[in-house]
C-alpha cells in the first residue's frame, strides 16, 4: 500500500544505480513479493555508517588524509589499471600479436613503450573499442 505523498517520515529519493543491480533489485522485489521501497528501507536500516567495519565494506578502505610531503614519508595509492602485454592484448581482441603490435606502432590503438615492449592498459583500449568512428 503506498504511503501519501504528505507523510513526513518519507522522504523522495531518486538515485541512478548500474543496471545490473538494478535488476537484482527488479527480481528481489518480484521474488519477495516486497515493495522495492522496503527493500532498501530494511536494507539500509541494518547498516551504520558510523560504524568502521561497515563503511570499509561498503566503501573501501579510508583514503589516507592530505598531509604535507616531509622527509622519510611517503604516500602510495595502488594503480587500479590492468596493464597488458601484446600477446594478452591479441587475446583479448582476437587477433593476432603481430596485428596489435602494427596497429600501436601506427598509433591507432593506445599503448606505450616500455623499453622495447609495449604496454595497453585495459580500461583505455575498452574505451578506444567503444569509442564512434567517424565514417571518413
Amino acid at each position: 500500500m503506498a504511503r501519501p505523498r504528505s507523510d513526513p517520515d518519507y522522504t523522495a529519493l531518486f538515485v541512478r544505480i548500474p543496471s545490473a543491480e538494478a535488476e537484482k533489485l527488479h527480481r528481489a522485489a518480484d521474488t519477495l513479493r516486497t515493495p522495492k521501497r522496503e527493500l532498501i528501507t530494511k536494507l539500509v536500516a541494518r547498516f551504520d555508517p558510523q560504524d568502521p567495519v561497515w563503511t570499509e565494506q561498503v566503501a573501501g578502505p579510508p583514503m589516507p588524509a592530505e598531509t604535507e610531503w616531509a622527509v622519510g614519508r611517503h604516500s602510495f595509492r595502488p594503480a587500479e589499471t590492468e596493464v597488458l602485454t601484446p600477446d594478452q592484448l591479441a587475446e583479448l581482441l582476437q587477433v593476432e600479436e603481430e596485428t596489435v603490435v602494427e596497429l600501436a606502432e601506427r598509433g591507432e590503438l593506445p599503448g606505450r613503450k616500455v623499453g622495447e615492449e609495449w604496454r595497453f592498459a585495459r580500461s583505455a583500449i575498452l574505451a578506444w573499442l567503444g569509442e564512434e568512428r567517424a565514417e571518413g
